[in-house]
């Protein structure tokens, strides 16, 4: 067998694997310089006339609210007049009902358009004939160490989706890996071919790997637009659990073909495929619930919307033009690249005078969530500290007013944990200094009758059910746009069951809430303590976390409940009695994320036909192909359980196709000054004195394998002893 580099190399598929080069510039922006807008106007033509109308609803709206609560708050703290402690409740207080009158305005705003059921905007429509495309499209996969075999089974469906639209011609695939296992990375390869084979998509769907992975994703999708961005107008970005209609890609791909001025338009993902509780629970809030949100929020934002960073169509110019991240200054977790890109790079775009819009009403748009409480504590570390990045940009120069309030709404979704763990224990404090307080009846000045205290606890009941209705309030008005539409009320379980499921989830979810609190409490104590979250995979499988694991995450939860319990109880019954939602979720931490993460509670809540959303009930065609594909991809891996094609070295020295596809993707073999990998070095004479295979993997590091796989010569040394052993 003849195994020279120029013999292996010369049988490598003659297509490439990635289109000729189309490079595109794209700088890095400055954030504190004006910005350049090329001509373009400051407000789009695509906004709305009546936006400030909206936004005077909503944002004043929220403020009334506020200082309403603000006043009957401080009439519940003047039993015992003014004090520090009061003074900080009620700080809070404010601070904390700004959060939920805003998002309680915000939801009213989209409860009256919802129920108006008024157009999509930029001339989207739901139904009639498809419109014709005039240009191509980039449908960009980012993925990182994820399953392949599944990554690709969802883009299949994407792509066969397409194909009954008749609009595959506009559209070309990328596969764009910045996979660092190299097991993972030699099966995306794998499946990479297989999926070419099996779609016949040689020259539509190319796949290529980065050697440097440098600012991860955003810095993968500017590795694209710099090499390739110019041959396409637009980009549809994906994330590894993305599935998208193909009708949907085909009307905002259109309407961004049909209105030069806007950058980007992003789709409301429903979340779908969710088989344990907690999975199930996402799921049905965000079908239900989601749309009342997304309505409103695309009601006041108008063209100055938000990304949150796939199922998005983009303008490649707008994004190679503006959206160039860089580096903050300073040591991570605040300084160095910027996780959360998303809302930055709305924002940079928006602030370079291009319009970017929500178009919630159009269904189509899927994805999935972490099957346990245990994984999104995992992802929301990660957002945490990409969100509190956000606080070093507020002060960006030329940035529009509401995306500066994007960036101040990412960072309060976590800095209000710490906040309400705050006003808890602040409020145990005050009622402590209430329950010994003795108030003066006739003070120095002369009346003819005593002062008497404000009847506190009357004035805190009502404080305390106002607060609940303006909490509960988005997911009534949720179920009434339900009830208004009979699919969506069909496909969650009916008029009778529908509502079941919306107490129920209501009621599980408040259970959780304080454990979240306390989890994204120190997810942020943490980031303040200079401590950065890494770059993890997302587990996208079912939970099924140990009982051994559960009980060594939570039980500090559970001891956190029960200290504040005797906290609560030493200074009165009434407050213990007050308190009992957040200490009861508190105590159940344990059984709580061992039920919410189980598999078989949630699809016994299936079969109950709770928590059903419409996308289970009657899949759509998009979601029927992907459960057939997927179907078929668990089989062929229960077939495969115990093959060698899991492990790179084997897979590469018992698949001829798969061996010279990987040679011919490899990079340009390093020339005369420049770095050397030591792991290279180290790998390779690891393999020189290895006798076989089995040898050199016992022998090699992860980073070695890496770097020898990365190497023609090391691949070649692998070949010949995978021939050796045979």
């Amino acid at each position: 067998m003849d195994l020279s580099l120029d013999a292996v190399t010369a049988k490598s598929p003659t297509r490439d694997f990635m289109p000729p080069p189309a490079p595109l510039d794209m700088k890095r922006q400055d954030l504190f310089s004006a910005p350049d807008r090329h001509g373009r106007r400051a407000t789009p033509v695509t906004s709305p006339a009546n936006i400030w109308a909206r936004r005077a609803f909503v944002i004043g709206g929220a403020i009334i609210l506020t200082l309403f609560g603000a006043y009957e708050m401080n009439l519940v703290l003047n039993s015992v007049g003014v004090s520090a402690l009061g003074i900080i409740v009620l700080t809070l207080f404010v601070i904390l009902g700004a959060w939920i009158s805003f998002s309680f305005t915000s939801s009213c705003a989209g409860f009256v358009s919802l129920w108006r059921a008024g157009g999509l905007g930029l001339g989207i429509t739901r139904d009639g004939p498809l419109p014709t495309l005039m240009t191509r499209t980039a449908i960009l996969m980012p993925t990182y160490n994820e399953d392949p075999e599944r990554v690709l089974t969802g883009l299949r469906a994407i792509h066969e989706s397409l194909v009954r639209t008749g609009h595959i011609d506009a559209f070309d695939f990328f596969i764009l890996s910045d996979t660092t296992d190299p097991d993972i990375w030699v099966r995306e390869e794998k499946a990479y071919l297989d999926l070419v084979r099996d779609v016949h998509g040689e020259g539509r769907i190319f796949y290529r790997r980065r050697v440097q992975n440098i600012d991860r994703k955003s810095g993968n999708l500017e590795d694209w637009v710099k090499r390739h961005g110019a041959a396409y107008p637009q980009m549809l970005t994906l994330d590894a659990d993305s599935v998208m209609d193909g009708g949907l890609i085909a009307r905002i791909v259109s309407a961004m073909e049909h209105h030069e001025n806007v950058a980007l338009i992003q789709t409301l993902p429903v979340i779908v495929g969710g088989r344990t509780l907690f999975a199930r629970m996402q799921q049905f809030a965000g079908r239900v619930y989601g749309p009342l949100i997304a309505h409103g929020i695309a009601w006041w934002h108008g063209a100055e919307g938000n990304y949150w960073g796939h199922n998005a169509v983009i303008r490649t110019r707008a994004f190679a033009e503006q959206a160039g991240l860089p580096h903050l200054p300073g040591r991570k977790p605040f300084g160095g690249g910027i996780l959360s890109h998303d809302f930055i790079e709305a924002a940079l775009m928006r602030r370079g005078g291009w319009a970017i819009h929500m178009v919630p009403g159009l269904f189509g748009s899927y994805e999935e969530s972490p099957p346990s409480l245990t994984d999104v504590a995992i992802r929301d570390r990660r957002w945490c500290q990409g969100n509190l990045q956000h606080g070093r940009i507020l002060r960006a120069k030329g940035l529009h007013w509401v995306s500066r309030m994007h960036l101040l709404v990412g960072i309060g979704s976590y800095i209000t944990a710490p906040l309400w763990l705050l006003f808890l224990l602040f409020g145990i404090l005050i009622s402590l200094q209430s329950h010994f307080y003795r108030p003066e009846y006739f003070g120095d000045t002369k009346t003819l009758y005593p002062h008497w205290p404000q009847v506190d606890p009357i004035q805190a009941m009502y404080v305390f059910f106002g607060t609940m209705i303006v909490l509960l309030a988005p997911k009534f008005m949720a179920l009434l746009a339900a009830y208004r539409d009979r699919t969506t009320l069909r496909g969650c379980g009916g008029a009778l069951l529908m509502p079941v499921s919306v107490v129920f989830e209501t009621i599980i979810s408040g259970l959780i809430a304080p454990i979240a609190m306390l989890i994204h409490t120190s997810a942020v104590v943490s980031i303040l303590n200079a401590r950065d979250s890494g770059w993890n995979a997302q587990n996208r499988e079912d939970g099924r976390v140990s009982m051994r694991d559960v009980i060594r995450s939570y039980w500090i939860y559970s001891l956190f409940g029960f200290l504040l319990a005797v906290a609560a109880w030493s200074v009165s019954y009434s407050l213990f009695l007050w308190m009992t939602p957040v200490l009861i979720g508190l105590a159940l931490a344990i059984p709580l994320a061992a039920a919410t993460s189980s598999r078989v509670i949630g699809l016994f809540l299936r079969r109950l036909r709770l928590l059903l959303i419409p996308e289970e009930s009657a899949p759509p065609e998009v979601l029927r192909l992907l459960e057939t594909y997927d179907t078929d991809r668990r089989t062929r891996m229960e077939k495969s359980r115990n093959s060698y094609f899991a492990e790179a070295f084997h897979a590469l020295a018992q698949d001829n196709t798969l061996l010279n596809a990987h040679l011919h993707m490899l990079p340009p073999p390093r020339q005369a000054g420049e770095p050397i990998d030591p792991h290279l070095l180290v790998g390779m004479l690891k393999l020189q004195e290895a006798p076989d295979i089995d040898t050199a993997l016992y022998t090699l590091s992860r980073l070695e394998k890496l770097a020898v796989l990365t190497s023609k010569e090391g691949v070649l040394r692998i070949v010949a002893l995978g021939t050796r052993n045979t």
